[in-house]
């Protein structure tokens, strides 16, 4: 089964659907200019532990890049995720990467 990462702009947040549509989970965001605070990732029930919510952020943070926007990681899996994945720790402003514990590997 196929999966989609997409924006949802009026609910602010980044979402993971299946081919059914049904809703995988999904990463909460606050836009202001081209920065955005995630502040909440949730993986629905009955898909936890099947890499749903690690496959949203893969998806999610691509978009955030072709968009040229910046991230403010606030919630603590998007933290992690970024930790483990520091190919896009980029997208985290230099001057803010201290502040969440996430150190550029250059």
């Amino acid at each position: 089964m196929s999966r989609t990462v997409q924006d949802n702009p009026e609910l602010k947040r980044y979402e993971i659907v299946d081919d059914d549509g049904e809703l995988g989970a999904f990463a909460e965001y606050r836009l202001h200019g081209d920065v955005a605070d995630f502040i909440h990732t949730q993986t629905v029930a009955g898909h936890e532990g099947h890499g749903v919510a690690s496959s949203l952020m893969a998806g999610t943070m691509a978009d955030v890049r072709r968009r040229g926007w910046s991230v403010l990681p606030y919630c603590p899996f998007v933290k992690a995720w970024l930790f483990k994945h520091p190919d896009f720790i980029d997208l985290v402003p230099k001057d803010e990467r201290a502040r969440f514990g996430l150190v550029n590997p250059d």
